[in-house]
């Protein structure tokens, strides 16, 4: 039986570990294009700063159906309290706010045309 290490709240706001985060990338990948362009576009943006808070509370979101995940992200239903605590709901409303749009690219200015 594997050893299930327990939550240390001092290590909430650690960032993730490589290995941890391609984990969390590959649980994340979701059946629905939808879903995952929300999520692809949140990893653009937030990848490099992830914390284990949030980690979390993408987990607790990824333990969704698809269907219910999409109902959440496109703001037509709300998560329950019982299982959706602070830090998912404030990573739901990233998600919704960042997610649905693509990130601006950092393109050098063009130069003239003469």
């Amino acid at each position: 039986m594997p050893v299930m290490s327990e939550h240390d709240p001092a290590l909430d706001d650690a960032p993730l570990s490589a290995q941890a985060l391609g984990k969390l990338k590959w649980r994340c990948r979701r059946g629905l294009l939808e879903n995952d362009l929300f999520i692809t576009r949140f990893f653009e943006r937030h990848e490099s700063g992830l914390t284990q808070r949030q980690a979390r509370a993408l987990e607790a979101l990824m333990d969704l159906s698809d269907h219910d995940l999409l109902e959440l992200l496109l703001q037509r239903k709300e998560p329950d309290p019982a299982w959706a605590g602070p830090d998912v709901v404030a990573l739901l409303q990233t998600l919704r706010t960042e997610g649905a749009h693509r990130p601006p690219t950092s393109h050098p200015p063009s130069a003239p045309l003469h």
